[in-house]
């Protein structure tokens, strides 16, 4: 065996396969795999082996269409069979909210280039003729679904990866893996130690307990998965003898998904009663084994799977598959560099890994050698998870997760399981006020605040919600007087040392400020992409605070850590230092009433440090509300105080509080991006605009500089604007496609309503040369082509006489 390897991937399953074939893809040739029993093992061997593109995050979708369309390459590669049925699928809507989300996919599959189509009950008889349509109003057919053999194609992943250099052990347990003081680590296995400069845990079932190796908690948990083969079906029988093989349909309402096995079918669950495994930990003994069959726990799921597919009752039951198989608390993969270790990888947590394995595998890869993925995966981000995270609060999330595996995935739901987890100081005054809450990064955060006889639950929906008068309320409050909400779910972090301002202008592609002035910074990849979108406020020489989005701690957070240099600090203070925005036109009469410093001498982008009330502050003169306002930062332990001097001062101002909701209705008004919706990976700055704040102008090399520049003298291909909708009920949510003259020519990035202009606004991308005050277009919302038209005057402030004045 070679004790020495670039590459050390940990789990002979379906994705540490496809890991090593993309590494050798790519032009890593010196990688290994180390699998302690056979490959397949774990939960590869006994998946139903089922493929699809349906996901709700786009570029989840794109990365399971390249999975799809990877295993004929496999083939070709390797003369191997992956034991592909492209037979197609489609998913059934019994009710308006499921036909609903499958409009908005099917909208958003437009612009992705994949040809799913929207089907009625007449065509679904004719597609799945084993399907009772009863209650059917619709569904979504997409021709790539299908099946394949999972032993084939992991063992074809195996072997073009071999073909490319790669080495694989199997029999091979690893018993620890050792840090050493260069970053590179000492594999010790039971049949030696191996020097990896790499490691990639794609343990499956075990990357619990080969992160537990390297001192890192993974989050995510095994469930029990029963699926049934039956007998002959006489149906399936005759379509044969057609030439026809019968296509997956999946039925959210029964919780199930079908296709066809030999001359029989296969049918799977996720029933409400589902069951967690191994949660003490997975047993190092457990391979290519089976849990006992358990009917019990199906019984409902099998009574209304006889009801939509009748056939399933008149056949026999051939085989149970009954085995665990992993979930991260959202469903979606852990993917990428753990936070806090150098060289240190994870591709675990892969539920659908013959949807998903091929994209996993090709992200990682890209990440490691060209140090960044072609596209956003912030979705399946490791890092989207952060330090507080637990086993306690997984467990709950995950069997939460798994019960609504084909619940309708709504644009405004809140999820209940393990909440409230982080709670401010101002949780239950804030809750008695009528706070109807979400939740982010772990974070109890204010929706709305609902009234009289208001509902204090949002019920979830494609359409505007019971959520819209409240918000309407919120934002009339902040435009005509003042309104208060939480600065806690910024992340926050204070730079110090004598190499701050030289690591900032590295790091940061805008201008570093003065003392007591403010920026705001795009931060860059080397490619030029937008890793995040700063607010840079000079503390002292060498002292700053920087706030960004706080669900983007843990990523933000390892960029740093990337790019650290000697005299430079970095502390995350996002939970330490918390307190108000207050905005409005008379925020500033409001904050002069609690300080004896003269508010009016304040510029916009001025920081300082005050005393509001009795509490010592750090206030901004900023508002991503895009009004006159203020940020009020304080420690934590000062919260309620503060609080109550806002509060009290305020009333003779007609102050109220406001949550998120109305947050984004009035950043719209203002035409402002919002992290992971108008800014992220996916986009550059000169495609949103941030280039605005690129500061081209310095004498340094900052990080994705020459990319910028290039881009600076080319001219973006795309640009993102801005449309007054001439919308229905529904709202612009994301991802909706954009129509001009009969083709599709962009995508929305984010949409609502605008309360104070009411007027529905969308956001999106479109080719920079159409990009002109009044371009008529239609954006396709839940099926329906709404006229838009592009608008390059804010709805609010045009000239931001009130934000600066």
């Amino acid at each position: 065996m070679k004790t020495t390897t670039r590459v050390a991937i940990i789990g002979g399953g379906v994705v540490g396969a496809s890991v090593l074939y993309h590494l050798t893809k790519l032009g890593w040739s010196d990688v290994m795999l180390l699998e302690r029993s056979e490959l397949t093992s774990g939960s590869t061997w006994h998946a139903a082996g089922g493929f699809h593109t349906l996901n709700g995050d786009t570029n989840m979708a794109a990365l399971q269409g390249y999975t799809i369309k990877l295993y004929k390459e496999l083939e070709e590669i390797t003369g191997m069979s992956c034991g592909l049925h492209h037979v197609g699928g489609v998913t059934l809507a019994d009710n308006q909210d499921r036909f609903d989300m499958l409009l908005a996919e099917r909208a958003k599959h437009r612009f992705m280039g994949l040809e799913t189509e929207i089907v009625g009950p007449e065509e679904i008889a004719k597609i799945a003729p084993v399907t009772n349509l009863e209650g059917i109003i619709g569904g979504l057919y997409d021709p790539l679904d299908g099946h394949l053999d999972p032993s084939g194609t992991t063992h074809a992943y195996a072997r073009a990866a071999k073909m490319g250099g790669a080495t694989i052990e199997t029999h091979t347990m690893v018993k620890e893996t050792n840090q050493r003081p260069d970053g590179t680590w000492d594999v010790v296995t039971d049949k030696g130690t191996i020097h990896a400069e790499h490691v990639v845990n794609a343990g499956g079932l075990w990357a619990r307990e080969v992160g537990a190796m390297a001192g890192v908690y993974l989050p995510l948990h095994p469930m029990e998965h029963q699926y049934l083969v039956t007998e002959e079906v006489p149906m399936i029988k005759e379509m044969m003898a057609e030439g026809r093989e019968h296509p997956h349909v999946m039925d959210p309402a029964g919780e199930s998904y079908l296709r066809q096995e030999g001359m029989g079918l296969c049918i799977g669950f996720y029933e409400q009663t589902c069951r967690p495994w191994a949660v003490g930990g997975t047993p190092w003994s457990f391979g290519q084994d089976l849990l006992a069959d358990d009917f019990d726990k199906i019984e409902e799921s099998i009574n209304f799977a006889y009801r939509r597919f009748p056939d399933l009752e008149r056949a026999g039951v051939k085989n149970v598959i009954h085995g665990p198989f992993t979930f991260a608390p959202d469903g979606n993969p852990l993917v990428g560099p753990v936070p806090g270790l150098r060289n240190y990888w994870s591709a675990c947590g892969v539920m659908a890994g013959f949807s998903q394995g091929g994209g996993v595998g090709l992200t990682l890869a890209q990440w490691m050698i060209e140090g960044e993925p072609e596209r956003d995966v912030f979705a399946m981000d490791v890092s989207r998870f952060g330090k507080w995270i637990s086993p306690g609060y997984t467990l709950p999330k995950v069997i939460e997760n798994y019960q609504k595996r084909f619940s309708v995935s709504y644009p405004n739901e809140e999820l209940p399981a393990a909440r409230p987890h982080h709670t401010t100081p101002m949780y239950d005054i804030f809750s008695n006020m009528g706070a109807v809450w979400g939740q982010q990064f772990g974070l109890e955060v204010p929706n709305y605040f609902a009234q009289g006889d208001e509902p204090t639950f949002e019920t979830p929906s494609f359409r505007r919600s019971d959520a819209f008068d409240a918000t309407g309320r919120e934002v009339r409050a902040v435009r005509e007087g003042v309104g208060i909400n939480e600065v806690q779910n910024f992340g926050k972090y204070l730079v110090s040392g004598t190499n701050a301002r030289v690591w900032l202008d590295k790091v940061m592609a805008g201008r570093v400020p003065d003392i007591g002035r403010i920026s705001l910074t795009p931060m860059l990849s080397p490619k030029g992409r937008l890793i995040g979108d700063f607010t840079m406020s000079c503390l002292g020489e060498e002292l700053f605070q920087l706030t960004a989005s706080y669900g983007a701690q843990a990523f933000h957070s390892r960029w740093f850590e990337q790019h650290m240099m000697d005299g430079v600090t970095v502390e995350n203070i996002s939970d330490r230092r918390t307190g108000f925005q207050i905005a409005g036109p008379k925020a500033r009469e409001l904050l002069q009433a609690c300080t004896l410093d003269d508010v009016s001498e304040m510029k916009f982008l001025d920081v300082r440090p005050m005393t509001v009330g009795m509490t010592n502050c750090l206030v901004q003169r900023v508002s991503y509300t895009g009004d006159l306002g203020y940020e009020i930062y304080c420690d934590t332990m000062a919260q309620r105080q503060l609080w109550q001097t806002l509060w009290e001062a305020g009333q003779t101002h007609g102050i109220a509080p406001f949550g998120m909701r109305a947050m984004m209705s009035l950043r719209l008004e203002k035409f402002f991006g919002a992290w992971l919706l108008e800014f992220g990976p996916d986009y550059t700055a000169a495609e949103t605009g941030l280039d605005r704040f690129i500061s081209f102008k310095k004498n340094t090399d900052f990080i994705g500089r020459a990319a910028a520049e290039k881009e600076r003298a080319d001219g973006p291909a795309r640009k993102l604007v801005a449309f007054e909708v001439d919308a229905l009920d529904a709202d612009v949510q994301g991802y909706e496609p954009i129509w001009h003259e009969g083709t599709v020519i962009g995508f929305c990035t984010s949409g609502g309503y605008s309360h104070f202009a009411a007027k529905s606004v969308a956001q999106g991308f479109i080719p920079t040369p159409q990009a002109t005050e009044g371009l008529a277009v239609e954006i396709e919302i839940l099926g329906k082509m709404r006229p838009a038209r592009l608008i390059t005057t804010p709805l609010f402030d045009a000239d931001g006489a009130r934000m600066r004045g």
